[in-house]
């Protein structure tokens, strides 16, 4: 259960992130209210998923997730800009969060 609370903390600090950019600065209401919401569930899961994870892998894989998850909503939903190599560097947190999944004592 713990990789599942990790895996939905990681994809709702996608959602806090796009929020926090629509927030313009938290100084439009309703995005700075969905940011801090989203912000709470995700640490609150995050959390959950550290009682019986080690702390170096369940934040790497959290902030991984919306390293990764951030970088394609910005490119797909915000038009920012495409490199191939912020797509190498993509795929490199990718690889490691894989890597990260598939050691051993987890």
């Amino acid at each position: 259960m713990a990789w599942t609370y990790l895996i939905i903390a990681g994809l709702l600090e996608i959602v806090w992130a796009y929020f926090m950019k629509q927030s313009l600065g938290f100084t439009r209401l309703w995005p700075s209210v969905a940011t801090l919401g989203f912000m709470v569930v995700s640490f609150g899961l995050l959390s959950l998923a550290m009682k019986s994870l080690p702390m170096g892998t369940a934040y790497v894989v959290w902030t991984g997730i919306g390293a990764v998850g951030a970088f394609i909503v910005g490119v797909v939903f915000l038009q920012e800009h495409l490199s191939p190599m912020r797509v190498i560097a993509a795929l490199l947190v990718l690889a490691g969060l894989v890597m990260f999944r598939l050691a051993p004592g987890e």
